[in-house]
């Protein structure tokens, strides 16, 4: 092959971002895109090569979400570019750092019937920290690729929202193979081009002193999944925070700060929020809240209603407020936030002791009430299998859920434990849309001992062909509840109010292809529980990898259409009932 400009270009992006930090990408195959492929698959960046790019884009998004570092997925042109829409959305609102690199038709091809050409410049929309179009590749530009390169990656990490998408649309010219010349030189020490840490924002002295005059009355931390925070000291700040103020910590699962061993951790919220009398003596005069809101309809209405001072933490000016009841809105790092505000309250004492116990005599007595009830129950429910997972998976796996009922389910029915599992939920914008894909990655960012991905079974009909997706040395069991259909919707109004006909036509939609057969025709090693006493086994059978070389596992929990609804329905009423008489 002849020297080729376009061949160097794409050399030198490759090169800058491995200085940047960058150590995974992900290439879907492609013709336009050959100088970005090559050239990455020459690098010493880890190279997912996945044949859908819809897919492809979630595993990328799930290798972002567990290294936190940003993560290209590369495409041809044409549809290819527009198939990483769904994932570029999530990455934007979640707070991911996702690179999407698409190839394009050179100028003179646009406009005039060429194939696979299509307007790939503002592509994504909005859903974009930032978007550039360099031009067909000439060699008198070469003294800005360093640049571009590294200022993608700086974009998609430390810009003033928060981490979260790029979009660099680069168009190519036959021929597109070709061999790179001599790369400009780079930094010394192998630095990168440019170096943009992220803004401090401590915590103002005037906001940390109000928010310490609020120690002594009743008032609640909530926390939720924060992108741009490192999990372990976001949660450990939350924590501390919660347990000096004497404040219940309502932690959702994605958090990080569901840990056993904090004294202050409510996990059971939802189901005793749902209890009006426990509602209304439970109402604080202050909440505190970080990060994303929680999934429960329940707890965000209960947080709207009260007449609660209320705070939002926001440092990437997010505005996660949708019942708009934040009286104060404090931008700044959450950590160094909680750091200020405990050694602001250190020693002054006012804590309500009163307040503390209703809520953790009132929590334990929920956990134990879910306890029985499912014990009593003697069959696989949603909320059933949501709890023995958390509890089962062992130390250091992380737990990547659907974000329409397993999510859910984790977040109302899991309990908390020391070494509680990493949940991992595309929250951003609560699609079902490539949940299996971004387990994948999560599985394929080699961060977490087990992998283990819990949908329903809409879900992962939608997104099998993650499997093909899945490399052999990467660990992944998917857990499949299997409850015909869209189970979610037998909480909404729609169940009430259409007749059964409309109902499973519109919203349920039951579907003929069995998970387990897909599951094994994709390759996987396939098993059918229909039985609690069945589940610990063939978990373990997952996790362990016995019998079978293969790493990809996928175990199909069959379930009643209509446990769920009924179990939630049983647990309300017994929890509103104990918790009645604790707080008479």
């Amino acid at each position: 092959m002849t020297l080729s400009v376009q061949a160097t270009f794409a050399a030198t992006l490759v090169d800058e971002w491995a200085r940047c930090g960058v150590t995974d990408a992900v290439v879907c195959p492609g013709s336009r895109s050959t100088p970005m492929a090559i050239a990455l698959y020459r690098s010493s960046i880890r190279v997912r090569v996945v044949l859908d790019e819809r897919v492809g884009s979630f595993v990328a998004l799930g290798l972002a979400r567990s290294t936190g570092r940003a993560v290209p997925v590369v495409t041809t042109s044409g549809t290819a570019a527009v198939e990483l829409h769904p994932a570029v959305v999530e990455a934007h609102h979640g707070g991911v750092p996702l690179l999407a690199v698409t190839a394009d038709r050179p100028p003179e091809l646009h406009r005039v019937g060429a194939p696979q050409a299509c307007e790939q410049q503002g592509l994504y929309g909005s859903a974009l920290r930032w978007a550039h179009d360099p031009g067909v590749a000439r060699k008198g530009a070469r003294s800005t690729w360093r640049s571009l390169a590294a200022r993608s990656v700086a974009e998609s990490l430390a810009g003033p929202m928060g981490p979260g998408p790029v979009h660099l649309n680069l168009p190519f010219v036959e021929p597109l193979d070709g061999e790179p010349g001599e790369l400009l030189a780079g930094r010394g020490s192998g630095a990168p081009w440019h170096r943009v840490e992220p803004p401090k924002m401590s915590p103002p002295p005037r906001v940390v002193e109000d928010l310490a005059g609020l120690a002594g009355r009743r008032g609640v931390v909530m926390a939720g999944y924060q992108p741009g925070c490192d999990r372990l000291t976001y949660a450990a700040a939350v924590s501390e925070l919660a347990a000096s103020l004497g404040w219940p910590l309502l932690a959702d699962p994605t958090s990080g700060a569901r840990e056993a061993a904090t004294p202050t951790v409510i996990a059971a919220a939802d189901t005793l929020l749902r209890s009006p009398d426990f509602a209304e003596k439970a109402a604080p005069e202050v909440i505190v809240r970080f990060g994303r809101p929680w999934a429960s309809r329940v707890v965000s209405e209960w947080v709207a209603g009260t007449e609660a001072q209320h705070v939002l933490v926001d440092p990437f000016w997010g505005w996660a407020d949708p019942g708009r009841t934040a009286a104060s809105v404090v931008r700044c790092d959450p950590a160094a936030l909680c750091t200020a505000l405990v050694e602001a309250v250190a020693g002054n004492g006012e804590t309500d002791a009163e307040w503390a116990s209703l809520w953790r005599g009132c929590e334990a007595v929920a956990q134990e009430v879910i306890e029985e009830i499912l014990a009593e129950e003697g069959r696989m429910s949603e909320p059933w299998i949501a709890r023995e997972l958390v509890r089962r998976l062992p130390p250091g796996s992380a737990l990547v859920t659907s974000s329409s009922l397993p999510v859910r389910e984790v977040e109302w029915f899991s309990t908390p434990r020391s070494d509680h599992p990493v949940v991992i939920a595309n929250r951003g914008v609560n699609g079902i849309d490539g949940v299996v894909s971004t387990a994948v990655g999560v599985a394929a960012s080699g961060v977490y001992e087990r992998t283990v991905a819990l949908v329903g079974d809409l879900a992962f009909l939608h997104d099998s062909g993650a499997l093909m997706a899945l490399p052999p040395d990467c660990p992944l069991t998917v857990v499949v509840v299997d409850n015909a259909g869209g189970g979610i919707f037998d909480f909404l109004p729609q169940a009430g109010v259409l007749d059964e006909v409309e109902f499973e036509t519109l919203f349920r939609t039951p579907q003929r292809t069995d998970p387990l057969f897909l599951a094994s025709a994709q390759g996987a090693l396939a098993m059918e529980v229909t039985r609690p006493e069945g589940f610990a086994g063939a978990l373990a059978t997952c996790l362990d990898g016995a019998g079978d070389a293969r790493r990809d596992r996928v175990m199909v929990c069959r379930v009643e259409p209509t446990a769920a609804a009924e179990v939630h329905r049983r647990i309300e009423e017994a929890v509103a009932e104990a918790v009645g008489i604790v707080i008479s």
